[in-house]
């Protein structure tokens, strides 16, 4: 099948210029980069050929000539590959993990939502070092427990392997007090995260001004 007979709905272009890169296959990210494919396969096939020869890590110890070996991937595609993972390398080489350890911590690396208008319900994923994983803004609006839900908290806890995570949100109201949904959220928070196996270290209540530890 050509790529232009599959619907336009699932081409990995339209993937991304609709839903963003993080949700398309590793097959479909390298198709977008090598852009066609062959005679005898379409470039998400060709794709899959790439990454069966070269798994995971393999692929950035490759060299042109490796890569050129592949039918329907010629030495201009095969640098082009190189470059980007080259690029993307560069780019992460300096990037260091913030340590999450203090609820001033968490105030400090919620500078974007602090004062903002409307309440922003953030989750840090640490590992076991309390090193940040990843940062994601899980909600926007007014918190209630039907807005929040652990399914919303703790999917992304268990794809980026987190050990543990800790919760934040802003009080536009400029008053970090807990209100009565913000204790029972985090609670119910606590007891889903038990089942599963990752700790709710704490939940901070951030302001311009100030923060609050729920613990």
């Amino acid at each position: 099948m050509k790529i232009k007979d599959i619907a336009k709905v699932d081409r990995p272009r339209e993937i991304l210029e609709k839903y963003g890169p993080e949700k398309l296959s590793d097959a479909q990210l390298l198709a977008i980069l090598l852009r066609t494919g062959t005679k005898d396969c379409n470039v998400i096939e060709l794709s899959k050929k790439i990454l069966k020869k070269f798994p995971n890590e393999k692929l950035l110890t490759a060299t042109i000539e490796d890569l050129s070996e592949i039918h329907g991937l010629g030495k201009v595609k095969a640098s082009e590959i190189l470059a980007c993972l080259e690029f993307g390398k560069r780019i992460l080489k300096d990037k260091k993990s913030a340590l999450i350890l203090s609820p001033k911590d968490v105030w400090e690396n919620c500078k974007d939502i602090r004062d903002h208008k409307k309440e922003h319900f953030v989750v840090f994923f640490l590992d076991t070092r309390n090193q940040e994983i990843q940062r994601e803004i899980i909600s926007i609006g007014t918190l209630n427990a039907n807005l929040v839900h652990p399914r919303e908290v703790f999917e992304p806890a268990i794809k980026h392997s987190c050990a543990q995570i800790i919760v934040a949100h802003n009080h536009p109201s400029g008053n970090p007090e807990p209100s009565d949904d913000d204790i029972a959220i985090t609670k119910r928070l606590q007891e889903a995260g038990k089942i599963l196996g990752i700790e709710v270290i704490d939940h901070i209540i951030v302001t311009k001004m100030a923060y609050l530890s729920i613990k």
